[in-house]
């Protein structure tokens, strides 16, 4: 319980030991040199450090814990890492721009998908020859087998991303374009979700944006 466990914190020898445990682990572990036949990329939207550290927190003490020693699954990998997020006009990220940077490598404006920072939130005009293209995109150029997985609608910023390019994130169907943007001749997201290329794989929500 958490009152034995602090009466283990009290003594340093506690701490000696889990860094030896720490420790052995790294030594044991061996890099794997074979190709790797399948890729996934699993995006947990909003998962910066304090939302994780709340998260351990509350599963801790949901176990009757104190909470700050909690160990999440993802913790025991043997690597990781942090990515320092933001918008190319914006100090606070949101996921439109993220996942822009998460599938295509570059950093974004705000509010667009799939497109560098050339181009302008809600301007349409400034959508064309300012696509980036998305690791998914190129594994299909290669042959492979693409798909995309999600627990929010498929049109969503944070896979739409991975298909589509626009200067809006809430652009999800022809009926969420405003006159201009049909005159210039932008593309919902949905439609894109079909056309642009073919993905092998998609399961989620937004069957409402596809009628």
């Amino acid at each position: 319980d958490s009152q034995a466990l602090h009466e283990l914190e009290r003594e340093p020898s506690y701490w000696d030991t889990q860094a030896k445990k720490t420790l052995d682990a790294a030594l044991k572990l061996r890099p794997r040199e074979h190709r790797a036949k399948n890729v996934i990329l699993f995006l947990g939207d909003g998962m910066g450090v304090s939302t994780v550290s709340a998260t351990r927190i509350l599963r801790g003490q949901m176990e009757g814990g104190t909470g700050e020693e909690t160990v999440l699954a993802m913790d025991t990998f043997p690597y990781l890492a942090l990515s320092k997020t933001y918008s190319v006009d914006k100090q606070v990220a949101d996921s439109a721009s993220t996942a822009t940077a998460y599938h295509c490598g570059v950093k974004a404006n705000a509010k667009t998908v799939g497109l560098s920072a050339k181009a302008v939130a809600y301007e349409c005009n400034t959508t064309f020859g300012n696509e980036v293209y998305s690791v998914l995109r190129r594994a299909k150029a290669q042959g492979r087998s693409v798909g995309i997985v999600t627990t929010t609608r498929v049109q969503h910023a944070s896979p739409a991303a991975a298909y589509a390019h626009s200067v809006s994130r809430s652009w999800y169907s022809d009926a969420d374009l405003p006159s201009s943007a049909h005159r210039h001749g932008c593309v919902d997201i949905a439609t894109q979700l079909v056309t642009n290329f073919d993905i092998d794989v998609i399961l989620g929500g937004g069957r409402m944006y596809m009628t």
